[in-house]
Parts: C-alpha cells; structure tokens; sequence
C-alpha cells in the first residue's frame, strides 16, 4: 500500500519562506511523477510544481522563481521550498505521486501566508 506523509507546513509572514516534505512509503517503482498541489478555499485544486524521476521540474506560472521542487530517489522524498510567500499562496498544500496510471495522495498540510 502506498502511501504519503507531508510535513512542513504552519503559519509564515509575507515574504518568509517554508519547506514542505513528502514521504512516500509502499511498493513503488522507481519511474514516477511527484508533485505538490494546493487548494485555497472556495477555489479548485491546482498543480503548483512536479518532477520526474530523472529530475524534470514543471511549475505554476504563480510560483516561478519562488518556489522549488526537488526529490531525493533514495529517501523516497520530494521538497517544496518556499520562498517570497505572498498570502494568496495560502493554501491546504498536498503531495502527489502519479505512479503509470494511478494517482496517489497525501493528507495535505496548510500553509498560511499573514500580510
């Protein structure tokens, strides 16, 4: 059973910074597509960045320049730094494994960005 453990999450002011931690546990293989969304109140959830097993990152135009993905293979791990937060980044933030065909989610952490 695969599964998804975020952390990382909490309370920051504009202009601060957080890092979000995924680890995924199971039977998993080693070609996969990890990924971060988020879903404000009232709005629909939305991819804000993934990458690939070989390293090929892919972000929301909101988050170019702030925010970084990346993974470490080995710890079954993907980061989230965040950087310049802004409070309409405020956001239930979940992690995401795209596995061939099947998606896999964590329970989300919140982030929340004071002005």
């Amino acid at each position: 059973q695969v599964q998804l453990v975020e952390s990382g999450g909490g309370l920051v002011q504009a202009g601060g910074s957080l890092r979000l931690s995924c680890v995924v546990s199971g039977r998993i293989f080693s070609i996969n597509v990890m990924g971060w969304y988020r879903q404000a109140p009232g709005k629909q959830r939305e991819l804000v960045a993934s990458i690939t097993s070989g390293g090929t990152t892919n972000y929301a135009d909101s988050v170019k320049g702030r925010f970084t993905i990346s993974r470490d293979n080995a710890k079954n791990t993907v980061y989230l730094q965040m950087s310049s937060l802004k409070p309409e980044d405020t956001a239930v933030y979940y992690c995401n494994l795209l596995l061939r065909t099947t998606d896999y989610w964590g329970q989300g952490t919140q982030v929340t960005v004071s002005s």
